[in-house]
């Protein structure tokens, strides 16, 4: 019986015998972003390997039921000879697991999949694009990273976008064209778990004893980026925007939970006493639980250069919190501009401290623009809305691969 024939037969577990591999570049990537839904794609029958390069987080993935890990080292920047071995060693692998799907994601990753995939014969062959970095580059460099994105998109049997803006930005720029290129459901990676991203977890006494720890007053409101502290997400806007802020007698503390990131390809790092020196701000490193940040913050900040959709925004909104962010594809998909958040102009610390002045100084708005942004994301990006969506999608391409 065919992987198909399995799973058209038992329609509980749809993807039973299905062999799927998720390729992302880093480790922290999938566990932040994917792990969810690669525990729901292997509790639906398929057997999942998840391939990313080494690190502690695949420690998080190897617990998880009908989940496999296959370490290989994808160099995020331009490395010739690393490159080319992670190419083979990806042919080998695709030709030994005999998969029936590939799905990349970042754009390495999707880069060195799509020729490994197509070159061993994969039948189904898939990336999602999360945003672009040769948005802000130029030259050579941005020629090559556009490049490497229309090959990804020749190679494969099918591309997305996680956002109906970013969709439409590609084919707009020529990268790939409509025919080829979707959205899952609404939009979203992989969309927010709203029993996990849910304030009723996080009882007072608990919110409390954090603010404790942090050095927070009660009556102070929060301001929180969850990400990759680097340029290009806007880190250096939002400092300039908080210490403003601070000029001006604000109360508010501005907390940052995620790694530095020195390797980030446009924009450069974020040394840490550039934020040690400010205020009221702080650095609490890498989290694993990222929520239970949002439940004691009043607004989530996202001033980035370049966002697919911004898993963060939709994160935070089932926490109700609204978001300030930057109006950018991809944000603008992710954030009701005046209903469940504001955008405030790209790059632009001013426009960037106006957005935050005004939801700090009305805290009824912020109170009814979180309620309206988490009625949003249990509507329309709840992850078992988009997961569905996605199983729906597989089953699609593979019955057609069949019908040929």
């Amino acid at each position: 019986m065919s992987a198909m024939q399995q799973a058209s037969a038992n329609t509980s577990m749809p993807l039973q015998g299905i062999r799927i591999a998720r390729i992302s570049t880093v480790p922290f990537f999938v566990v932040s972003q994917l792990k969810h839904q690669i525990e729901s794609l292997a509790a639906s029958g398929a057997h999942m390997t998840v391939i990313t390069s080494d690190g502690p987080e695949l420690d998080m993935l190897r617990v998880l039921p009908g989940v496999d890990c296959a370490p290989i080292d994808i160099p995020r920047s331009i490395a010739p000879w690393h490159d080319l071995l992670a190419l083979i060693r990806l042919w080998s692998l695709f030709r030994k697991m005999q998969v029936d799907i590939v799905h990349s994601t970042t754009p390495k990753a999707g880069l060195l999949t799509a020729i490994a995939a197509f070159t061993a014969g994969v039948p189904v062959r898939l990336h999602t694009f999360t945003g672009q970095p040769w948005v802000n580059m130029r030259g050579i460099t941005r020629w090559l990273a556009r490049a490497s994105d229309r090959l990804i998109g020749w190679l494969n049997t099918r591309c997305y976008a996680d956002s109906p803006s970013q969709r439409q930005f590609l084919v707009d720029e020529g990268v790939l064209n409509a025919g080829r290129l979707d959205v899952i459901g609404t939009g979203s990676l992989a969309g927010v778990d709203t029993r996990r991203f849910d304030p009723a977890r996080f009882p007072l006494e608990q919110r409390r004893a954090l603010r404790q720890v942090l050095g927070i007053p009660d009556d102070a409101e929060v301001l929180l980026f969850v990400g990759r502290i680097t340029a290009d997400k806007g880190v250096r806007e939002l400092l300039s925007a908080f210490a403003r802020l601070k000029a001006d007698g604000s109360r508010a503390h501005l907390v940052f939970a995620g790694p530095f990131d020195a390797d980030s390809g446009a924009g450069g790092g974020i040394a840490p006493h550039e934020i040690s020196a400010i205020r009221d701000a702080h650095c609490v490193g890498y989290t694993d639980c990222p929520e239970q940040y949002m439940s004691i913050s009043d607004i989530l900040c996202l001033p980035s250069y370049r966002e697919g959709f911004g898993t963060v925004v939709i994160e935070a909104a089932a926490m109700e919190v609204p978001t300030v962010g930057s109006d950018i594809y991809g944000l603008c998909d992710a954030i009701a501009d005046g209903k469940t958040g504001l955008l405030v102009a790209p790059q632009d610390s001013d426009s960037l401290h106006e957005g935050l002045a005004k939801l700090l100084s009305n805290s009824d708005l912020r109170v009814a623009m979180g309620s309206a942004a988490r009625r949003r994301a249990i509507d329309l990006f709840a992850a078992e809305r988009v997961t569905a969506s996605l199983i729906k999608e597989y089953l699609r391409l593979l019955r057609k691969r069949g019908s040929k």
